[in-house]
């Protein structure tokens, strides 16, 4: 890898709990994981985010935290966490866990001391107002789950702030002493052999929430800060911000006014991913191409990290509201397949119609676009999702390993969350075993795919820009260009096969050759007449610079 690993990485998003569980009490755990790293390798992931792993009444799936300093007992110790690390590493996989302290559970020690008494030394480690605050019912993330963000608590006899739910009190961010502990609780992590953090709901981290303002401020410095107490305790330690804000805020999450890429080394691509989901919805290229052009270059060093299916939705909130109602008419049609008014709570294959050759597309295309690529467990299976449960617990579902009962996620009767059973998702006919013997499965192109990923270090290290030629509407043709050599690739989002003309790059190329795509198409020499299949992808190296 590269000096900046994070680059070429592929990263797998996973639940404990939701993944592997070892002793059959119905909850996947560090030894079940533990068990599957070799799976995981063989995968081609170099880097394991975890969703939240610390002890949590698990109202908000595991983010309501009440001890930032040790692990949730149901998945085993803070020693098998270290042994998780420790087999992780023997595999190359380095280990992310969900940094979540824009907030802490009502039941944390903190919150309870701070509502025991106005004299409590935690009384200021949260945002309070002694009068109803005039912003009481704005800026909520969860409408129709959420009543307010400022909530009357008897006992301070105060009304305290919360972005997210009300058993959620926000930190303040502006007591130095709660900055410090942040910090602590970072050294403690990196001390234990993690690779860095993603970041929960970065921009609510750093606004200076003061009642009745309805725009707070943002204190950019703080992610200097611990930009800077994270390189000094592990200087190849990696911070990766969930921040959904407008193009021109984007640049100040990784650094400075000076052009120093000095905060965020990686920022979720949420531009990218809502218009890449309105071309598939659209069968047009021309979204992702707005996207590659329009959103502002990150400072060197700075990386964007591509998705397609989120860890909780499908969030469309940078889309128009006519895009939005173009992509639920083709994704979401049904008002029980979205969330918030805003997003999708499906997985992709049920998206896609379970159809393989989009999904292949699909895939091809986040793969090979600007950043590291980000794939959430049971994708590479083709996973489906189980609408039955509420909110986001429908993309929840534990991991389907076998077709044996429990999915081969437990011999327990009762799983954390319902194996998908039923239907063409079902964990008999969806499943890692089937798909490990059969050459041709999802599985089995997903390890392909990966591998040649692997040898194009162009894609996440280098320069991507669409290409400039007249084209059919359904086609896209970028290039990813790096110190390596040039990467050039075809995608059709189509229904209708096309013939494509791109002799002008011909003068770049220097015996190209295709090194991956959805069939084995006549040689490309010559550029000048390359068939592409309706939905079909093609990887073409245009050069390999010499080894200096």
């Amino acid at each position: 890898m590269s000096e900046r690993w994070y680059e070429q990485a592929v990263v797998y998003c996973l639940e404990a709990e939701s993944f592997q569980d070892s002793d059959g009490d119905g909850i996947g755990d560090f030894r079940g994981l533990i068990g599957r790293l070799d799976y995981l390798a063989r995968l081609g992931v170099t880097c394991l985010w975890l969703n939240p792993i610390h002890p949590s009444p698990r109202r908000d799936g595991g983010y309501d935290i009440t001890d930032f300093y040790t692990v949730d007992p149901r998945l085993g110790s803070l020693g098998d966490f270290a042994e998780l690390l420790h087999q992780a590493g023997n595999r190359g996989i380095k280990v992310l866990i969900d940094l979540v302290v824009n907030h802490t559970s009502d039941e944390h020690p903190w919150f309870v001391s701070a509502c025991s008494s106005a004299d409590s030394p935690y009384r200021d480690w949260y945002v309070w107002s002694d009068k109803e605050p005039s912003d009481r019912y704005q800026g909520m993330v969860f409408p129709g789950e959420q009543r307010e963000t400022w909530s009357y608590h008897r006992k301070a006899h105060a009304w305290y702030y919360h972005r997210f739910y009300d058993f959620q009190p926000d930190l303040n961010m502006a007591n130095p002493a709660v900055r410090a502990e942040v910090k602590k609780i970072m050294g403690f992590w990196l001390q234990l052999g993690v690779a860095g953090f993603r970041m929960d709901a970065v921009p609510f981290i750093i606004e200076l929430t003061e009642p009745d303002v309805t725009d707070p401020k943002h204190d950019f410095e703080l992610l200097t800060e611990l930009r800077q107490h994270v390189s000094w305790r592990a200087g190849d330690a990696v911070l990766l911000a969930e921040a959904n804000v407008a193009p021109d805020e984007l640049v100040h999450y990784v650094g400075d006014r000076g052009g120093s890429t000095n905060r965020i080394h990686m920022m979720f691509d949420f531009l990218l991913n809502d218009r890449l989901v309105l071309a598939l919805a659209r069968s047009n290229a021309e979204p992702i191409v707005e996207a590659l052009r329009s959103t502002p270059s990150l400072p060197a060093g700075g990386q964007w990290a591509t998705f397609l299916r989120n860890h909780d939705e499908i969030d469309l909130s940078r889309l128009t509201a006519d895009q939005r109602a173009e992509v639920f008419t083709q994704f979401g049609p049904d008002e029980n397949m979205r969330l918030y008014d805003r997003g999708i709570r499906r997985r992709l294959a049920p998206m896609l119609g379970g159809d393989r050759r989009r999904l292949e597309l699909a895939y091809s295309l986040q793969f090979t676009l600007r950043g590291t690529p980000v794939l959430r467990y049971g994708e590479e299976i083709g996973m489906g999702d189980d609408l039955t449960l509420p909110g986001r617990e429908a993309i929840r579902t534990p991991m389907q390993w076998s077709d044996q009962v429990g999915g081969g996620f437990t011999t327990s009767a009762e799983p954390v969350r319902p194996v998908v059973a039923k239907g063409r998702y079902g964990y008999r006919s969806v499943n890692v075993t089937d798909q490990r013997h059969d050459p041709g499965s999802l599985l089995a192109w997903f390890e392909r795919m990966i591998r040649t990923l692997r040898e194009s270090p162009e894609v996440g290290a280098g320069r991507c820009s669409p290409v400039d030629l007249e084209l059919p509407a359904s086609v896209l043709v970028h290039r990813a260009d790096g110190p390596t050599g040039t990467m050039l690739f075809l995608h059709n989002l189509g229904t209708e096969p096309v013939l494509l003309d791109l002799g002008r790059l011909a003068a770049e190329a220097d015996h190209p050759n295709q090194v991956f795509g959805n069939q084995e198409y006549a040689d490309v020499d010559g550029l000048a007449k390359l068939e592409l299949d309706g939905y079909g992808y093609r990887w073409i190296r245009l050069h390999r610079n010499p080894v200096g």
